[in-house]
């Protein structure tokens, strides 16, 4: 018998052994069986999906849970388009923070609104003995007041008050990490909006590192969630790259460094786990920190690498040595090339064919570039709703000639390169569906058609957010397809986007999630 068989629904199952289905069997979590192989087997329970449209549960590759969910519940300026109006946002905020000489957080920050960055001077006008930090959107850099700036070593790059990539995670440093108590909430308040739009798995993409991390015990706090049921989807978490360090293993093993006792990939289960290593090259477009082989359009600079590239190379190879996948991150062409480099000299050293390295973001790649992924086996890991909000700037700020190659998508495929979907959120909006419209029809909220040659089908883009991301996080034995013996995660639309206008695709109501076969409720709840 039958747990759960779900009929009368059009399910379009990414396999291509057996596309499209109208019956589906559940059993324990998984599924097992499609259309006449369940049918006419009893069920405990027979549910009319009413004609609706379902489909393998949607993965986001690479998301940030912790920061969405404290992002969520922070004062924020986003929208501000005036000095004066951002400073009313951070007095009143500071008002309510009462404590003298605490620290207090702002979201939001993106000086293109402003036409400039803000000045710790004008911050102090209204900090009233706080220490201010306003977090750039890109989570690239931050603004601060004197009082921060007085704190942190005097050599320190800073221009008026903007600290950006290290010298931003310096600042970070001086705050006590989050508790693991606040990572558990927060961490829950991001699984239930990403479950609200049909993913039902998830790589959060760095935990414990200066940049992104929020605790050195963040792996806890994941734990905790769980524990709490506050974890209602399956998250794979990426390890940041500094916290390695030496080991003193037996020679025989070949690791240089390593988390201590050789934790790597792989470890944990279906729910909870231990992804890739998460190693950052360059910083980001939003905040000209990318690192480019030539200058940014109307700019005297090119962005900047994180470290010494020798430094960064040699991480991205002693990751390979440990036996982790990596997940390098590299947004501008010159981050691409040393990455590329470093992960040919990897497999050169210790060939692991089937390591499933990745790049994340790989937003400005170069034609002589994409025979390189193909070659090393490299996912590509794109966010195209980032063309979607901020084409119009990305596309002037790398001019006519370098716009094309911006988070392509056709080229990539064409090479035999995975094509991997992902959000980076909270970055920007976390809809899957919203990046597959993107995918499909390459414009910008404003109209602008951005690499139009970089289009893809419909069922292109969903494959990236099924299958691919699957293939990515190692879980393509059991995620990614409706196929018997997979899990049942499943998300129910309202209706077909494969049929639907592309318009409008990224319209279509997301009805229900279900994860392990069990319904998570309407998503909208």
């Amino acid at each position: 018998m039958l747990c759960t068989r779900l009929t009368n629904a059009r399910f379009l199952t990414m396999d291509p052994g057996h596309p499209v289905a109208h019956d589906l069997g559940i059993w324990q979590g998984r599924i097992v069986g499609l259309d006449e192989a369940v049918t006419s087997l009893p069920a405990r329970e027979v549910i009319d999906l009413q004609g609706a449209t379902v489909l393998p549960g949607f993965i986001d590759a690479h998301v940030h849970l912790a920061w969405t969910g404290f992002k969520e519940n922070t004062p924020s300026i986003a929208g501000c388009t005036r000095v004066d109006e951002v400073l009313a946002v951070v007095e009143e905020a500071v008002i309510r923070k009462g404590t003298p000489g605490a620290w207090v957080s702002i979201a939001g920050y993106d000086q293109r609104a402003l036409g400039r960055h803000l000045t710790a001077a004008e911050l102090d006008t209204v900090s009233h003995g706080h220490k201010l930090f306003l977090l750039h959107d890109s989570g690239h850099g931050c603004v601060v007041n004197s009082a921060v700036l007085d704190l942190l070593p005097a050599d320190l790059s800073r221009d008026g008050g903007f600290l950006a990539e290290g010298a931003m995670g310096a600042a970070r440093a001086l705050r006590l990490p989050y508790s693991q108590r606040e990572l558990a909430d927060a961490i829950g308040r991001a699984a239930r909006t990403c479950l609200a739009e049909g993913v039902t798995a998830c790589a959060e993409a760095g935990i414990g590192g200066t940049l992104v991390g929020h605790s050195p015990v963040e792996l806890g706090a994941y734990q905790l969630a769980r524990e709490e049921g506050l974890l209602p989807l399956r998250v794979q978490l990426m390890v940041s790259a500094d916290r390695l360090h030496p080991v003193a293993a037996h020679e025989a093993d070949g690791i240089p460094r390593s988390l201590d006792l050789g934790l790597r990939t792989g470890f944990g289960d279906d729910r909870l786990s231990v992804g890739a290593l998460k190693i950052f090259t360059d910083g980001g477009m939003m905040a000209r920190t990318a690192a480019l082989s030539s200058p940014y359009e109307g700019l005297d600079h090119a962005g900047q690498l994180q470290d010494d590239p020798d430094v960064l190379a040699d991480t991205i190879v002693d990751g390979h040595l440990a036996g982790w996948q990596l997940a390098v991150h590299a947004i501008g062409d010159r981050a691409a090339d040393l990455a590329l480099d470093a992960l040919e000299r990897a497999q050169r050293l210790r060939p692991r064919p089937g390591a499933r390295h990745r790049i994340e973001h790989a937003g400005l790649i170069r034609p002589d570039q994409l025979p390189r992924f193909a070659r090393l086996g490299v996912s590509a890991v794109v966010q195209p709703n980032f063309l979607r909000y901020f084409g119009d700037d990305y596309a002037a700020i790398m001019g006519e000639e370098r716009a094309p190659w911006l988070y392509r998508g056709r080229a990539f495929l064409d090479r035999g390169i995975t094509l991997v979907g992902s959000s980076d959120r909270p970055v920007t909006d976390g809809s899957p569906l919203r990046a597959v419209q993107f995918m499909v029809e390459r414009a910008s909220e404003s109209g602008q058609v951005i690499g139009p040659d970089e289009a893809l089908t419909v069922d292109e883009a969903l494959r990236a957010y099924t299958v691919a991301g699957a293939f990515a996080c190692h879980w393509d034995d059991r995620l990614g397809s409706l196929t018997p013996g997979k899990l049942a995660d499943l998300v129910v639309l309202g209706d077909d986007p494969r049929r639907v206008d592309p318009s409008r695709i990224g319209d279509i109501e997301v009805v229900a999630t279900y994860v392990d076969g069990r319904w998570t409720g309407k998503a909208a709840s």
